[in-house]
């Protein structure tokens, strides 16, 4: 009997704004799609957040035995600025500002997009398709919309047609409760305006201008496709038409997921998607994450060192164990006290682990094991709850100290159960890394590397600047950096 035949699982669908029980729509089976990168740049933190949701929901939802099939797109072409203008859609630019091709920047930063997620232990997903790999499919759900009367060619560009769409019964808005007066308020006068029929039309596909650089043939000239479009064909193509989850950042609810359920609706006369699933965002040091700003760090940076706002380097391990300590549709800040702290109860749930296996049976048990092992599974059945999961391994942990200091006894069978739960829970559900030794090996390589700095400054107070040099230049060799300033020297991996 696969688990979630003995598991009700509830979660929160963001299209009626509630908590619903999961009822797949095939018995056993799942699928699930969510938006990928935009690869024009390198991933950001907040990107890693996401992504970070759903691969716990992934892993989760095949802990319990369902067979899922999980779609994550790449965005290769057809994603525009905010302003509409097709002269900086962002692939183009970021080409001419590195003197690449555009698949070569997009090549270049779908290499980093995997590395980072590889750094954080993610699994793949059964499928990536890229936009590019589905400009026929793309053509031809545009047609179609086309054909049934829900789009229109202008001036070489194919747009979705709106009022027509809500003038069949349907409901544009319906994801983010938004009426068409409302849309009709707050449309800005952006680039294509005077080709749509409606100012909130949005673009199915967009004629390419003599500089504009990804380009392919369709039925109205050299163009390229929407960014809406590309998720309603790939998600249709290899989930149906109707699937079970839709995921993605907060950002994604309005314009694009909206535009996702008009154009599913539109093609094939049913609702695509029966469970909307959205992250929320990241902020760092109470802020926005913003590069104008200057509130902004890659993950490179916080897993390597060597930046202006936290003190040291942190494991990825740690990093993805902080950022699980928050609900995926809470606001998640972090800082270096958040971080510092999340090391602090990493290395302790990582050694209580390794205790666990030390522990001697007894004859009795004095804890109830089976409801403490059910309270895992309760976390998770919430809504993906993963606070509440870790605060129950740390439960979990307290057994194990007890038992180590024989203040409570478990049978052999009860033991077992205890050291299989945490080590399920923490390294396949979580999918933190089995490192235990990574928060006590990082704590003995600070001591260390802070000995030899004293030693460093002592040599200079000293004029012994070839010991200073040799210390610093033989911890360069291994890849610890030495930073000299004003508020004495700090160091990087």
């Amino acid at each position: 009997m696969k688990l979630y035949q003995n598991h009700t699982l509830t979660l929160y669908n963001s299209l009626s704004g509630e908590k619903e029980t999961f009822t797949p729509i095939h018995d056993g089976s799942i699928g699930m799609y969510v938006c990928g990168p935009t690869v024009y740049s390198n991933v950001h933190l907040g990107n890693v957040r996401t992504f970070m949701s759903f691969d716990v929901i992934f892993r989760y939802l095949q802990h319990l035995g369902y067979s899922v099939r999980y779609v994550r797109n790449i965005t290769d072409a057809g994603h525009l600025t905010d302003d509409g203008d097709v002269e900086n859609d962002r692939f183009v630019k970021q080409s001419r500002l590195e003197k690449l091709e555009p698949m070569e920047v997009v090549q270049k930063y779908t290499v980093y997009f995997h590395k980072v997620l590889d750094i954080f232990n993610f699994l793949p997903p059964t499928i990536e398709p890229t936009a590019t790999g589905h400009i026929i499919e793309q053509i031809e759900l545009a047609q179609q919309l086309i054909a049934d009367g829900f789009a229109y060619e202008s001036n070489g560009s194919v747009y979705f047609d709106v009022l027509e769409y809500n003038k069949k019964g349907l409901q544009y808005g319906e994801l983010n409760n938004r009426n068409i007066e409302e849309l009709l308020s707050n449309t800005r006068d952006l680039d294509g305006q005077n080709e749509k029929k409606n100012p909130q039309d949005f673009a199915l596909w967009k004629k390419a201008s003599p500089a504009h650089i990804m380009r392919w043939n369709s039925p109205w000239g050299e163009g390229f496709p929407g960014w809406h479009l590309e998720c309603t064909a790939m998600s249709t193509k290899y989930l149906g038409e109707t699937f079970d989850i839709h995921g993605g950042g907060m950002d994604l609810k309005f314009p694009h997921h909206e535009c996702e359920i008009a154009q599913g609706k539109a093609c094939n006369g049913v609702t695509p998607v029966k469970y909307w699933m959205h992250a929320n965002m990241l902020t760092m040091n109470g802020l926005r994450m913003s590069k104008s700003t200057g509130n902004y760090i890659l993950p490179m940076e916080l897993i390597e060192g060597g930046n202006d706002f936290f003190e040291k380097a942190f494991h990825p391990s740690i990093v993805r164990f902080c950022f699980l300590q928050a609900h995926y549709r809470s606001v998640l800040d972090i800082s270096n006290d958040a971080m510092v702290a999340s090391e602090k109860g990493f290395v302790r749930l990582m050694e209580g682990i390794k205790l666990s296996v030390q522990l001697t049976a007894s004859a009795t048990s004095s804890i109830d094991i089976a409801a403490w092992k059910q309270s895992c599974y309760a976390a998770m059945n919430d809504d993906f709850n993963t606070p509440i999961l870790i605060a129950q391994l740390f439960e979990g942990i307290k057994y194990v100290n007890l038992i180590n200091d024989e203040k409570e006894t478990l049978t052999q069978n009860d033991l077992e159960t205890l050291v299989t739960t945490l080590n399920v829970f923490t390294f396949n559900v979580l999918g933190i890394r089995n490192e235990t030794e990574i928060g006590s090996n990082s704590e003995k390589l600070k001591g260390t590397v802070e000995l030899l700095i004293a030693m460093r400054n002592e040599a200079r107070a000293n004029k012994n600047f070839a010991l200073s040099d040799q210390i610093r230049d033989q911890l360069l060799a291994i890849g610890i950096q030495l930073k000299d300033g004003k508020e004495g020297t700090t160091f990087s991996l």
